[in-house]
């Protein structure tokens, strides 16, 4: 594998970049403090912007390192500032060659396939760029939406695993989707 880092990667509607810090007020406001977005996610909604800036102190802090991956979603039809984020949320397995993706968005750009637009350019950085042999993600069943979007980047649905995780509603069962190198095309 060859990490790269949070490289800049554009798509036909999209571009996904670096967050800075003056990214902080659009981050508040786009979703990091709608519970509705964090519903089934592992993190608290921002109780305010000096939450979303101390996070992204952190994932700044961390862009040096070239196995980070903490992208900025911008909606190139809104404006340029970010409306959700999509990662590689847990530290690649480099004996299996594996990466796990979490993502978030706000709730007016649900259902425009934007989040589906991110995750497939994601993937296709991984495997064509970085030469990972496996992407994974998982979902709370009761946020089926999220699994669709896996779907339809081509991810298979693997099975659910049981009270195997915990979210903002408690313990909860995960479902987990992957897609392989070789799936691809």
């Amino acid at each position: 594998m060859e990490h790269k880092g949070t490289v800049y990667i554009e798509t036909e509607r999209l571009i996904l970049r670096r967050f800075t810090l003056g990214d902080a007020p659009a981050m508040y406001k786009n979703w990091a403090s709608d519970d509705e977005v964090t519903k089934y996610l592992m993190w608290q909604a921002h109780s305010d912007i000096s939450v979303s800036e101390t996070v992204l102190r952190d994932w700044i802090g961390n862009y040096a390192k070239d196995d980070f991956y903490q992208w900025a979603i911008v909606f190139k039809e809104y404006s340029d500032e970010p409306v959700g984020s999509i990662a590689v949320v847990e530290n690649i397995d480099e004996t299996v060659q594996k990466a796990h993706i979490g993502y978030c968005i706000g709730k007016p750009w649900w259902h425009k396939g934007i989040m589906s637009e991110a995750l497939k350019a994601v993937i296709d950085f991984l495997f064509d760029e970085v030469g990972v042999n496996r992407v994974e993600s998982r979902h709370d069943p009761r946020n089926p939406n999220s699994g669709a979007v896996m779907k339809k980047c081509g991810m298979k649905y693997e099975g659910t695993h049981r009270q195997s995780d915990r979210n903002n509603q408690g313990i909860c069962d995960a479902c987990y989707y992957a897609i392989l190198a070789d799936e691809r095309h």
